[in-house]
C-alpha cells in the first residue's frame, strides 16, 4: 500500500493519457493507470514498473467497470486520490447528417457520462485526500461549435460547465477542480481516413507531453480553466473582444470559403 500522492488516470493507455501516466511517475506519484485497451496498459506498466502503478482494465461507459477499478485503486492508496485525470475521450468526424446516430451516443457515453460516472465513485477518495484536484479534459472546440465535430463540441461545453459547478461545489471540500482546453493534440485519435478541413487549417502541433505537463501544473496550481495552445488564446481572446465574429472566423477556420 502506497503512502505516496496517487493520480488516477482514465485512458491511459495512449496518448495524453499514456504521457502523463509516464510524467507523474517519473516524479514519484503512484499512478492508477486505467483503459479499456488491457494490451497497452500491460506495456504501460512494464514500463512504469509495478511498484509504481495499479493498471486496470476500465470502460467509462459502464458503471460497474467504474466502481470495481476505483475499488482497487483505493486498495492500492488506503481510501486516497490527489488527483482524478477524466482523460478517456472519444471523437468521430463528419457532418451531421452522415454521422451514425450509434456515434452520437458512444460521443456522449464516453465524453461526459464517462467524466460523470468517475467523478462520482471517485468522490469519496477524493474527499478523504487533502487538497485533491479533479481534472478534465475540454477542447478548444467547446469555445464555439465547430462543424465536423458538432456532438464533440457538445459533450466539450458541457464539461466546461460541469467543471465550474463542481469547483463551487466542492470547494467546501477543499476539492479544486479544473479543465484543459486544447485544440488537436497529436493523438491516435487524430488517425483518419477522412479529409478534416479544420486539421488541414489549423494543423496538429500540440504533443501529448504538453497536456502533460499541464496536468502537473493543475496539480500545484489552483485555477479553472487551463488553456495551451496559440490558437486557443487567440480565439478566446477575439471572441471576448469581438463576439459578433465568433460564426465568421469559425466558419473560416473548419469550413472554407466555398461551403
Amino acid at each position: 500500500m502506497t503512502k505516496r500522492k496517487c493520480i488516477f488516470i482514465s485512458g491511459a493507455a495512449s496518448g495524453i493519457g499514456r504521457e502523463t501516466a509516464l510524467y507523474f511517475a517519473s516524479r514519484d506519484w503512484f499512478v492508477g493507470a486505467t483503459d479499456i485497451n488491457s494490451q497497452d496498459l500491460e506495456t504501460l506498466q512494464a514500463e512504469i514498473g509495478p511498484e509504481n502503478c495499479h493498471c486496470a482494465s476500465m470502460d467509462v461507459t459502464l458503471a460497474d467497470s467504474v466502481a470495481a477499478a476505483m475499488e482497487s485503486f483505493a486498495a492500492k492508496t488506503n481510501g486516497s486520490m490527489n488527483l482524478l485525470f477524466n482523460n478517456a475521450g472519444f471523437v468521430k468526424f463528419g457532418r451531421f447528417e452522415n454521422v451514425a446516430l450509434s456515434a452520437y451516443h458512444q460521443l456522449v457515453d464516453v465524453n461526459l457520462k464517462g467524466i460523470l460516472t468517475c467523478t462520482h465513485y471517485a468522490l469519496p477518495m477524493l474527499k478523504n485526500t487533502s487538497e485533491s484536484r479533479i481534472v478534465s479534459m475540454a477542447s478548444s472546440s467547446a469555445i464555439y461549435g465547430i462543424p465536423d465535430l458538432s456532438v464533440y463540441s457538445a459533450t466539450k461545453r458541457a464539461v466546461l460547465a460541469m467543471s465550474e459547478a463542481l469547483d463551487l461545489e466542492l470547494e467546501k471540500y477543499g476539492i479544486v477542480v479544473s479543465d484543459i482546453i486544447v485544440p488537436y493534440v497529436n493523438t491516435p485519435f487524430l488517425d483518419v481516413d477522412e479529409e478534416v478541413f479544420s486539421i488541414q487549417k489549423m494543423g496538429i502541433k500540440i504533443e501529448p507531453i504538453t497536456v502533460a505537463k499541464t496536468v502537473w501544473k493543475t496539480a500545484h496550481k489552483k485555477k479553472l480553466h487551463w488553456k495551451i495552445g496559440l490558437t486557443t488564446h487567440l480565439l478566446m481572446a477575439i471572441f471576448g473582444l469581438l463576439p459578433s465574429f465568433r460564426r465568421v472566423v469559425v466558419k473560416h477556420l473548419t469550413m472554407g470559403p466555398a461551403q
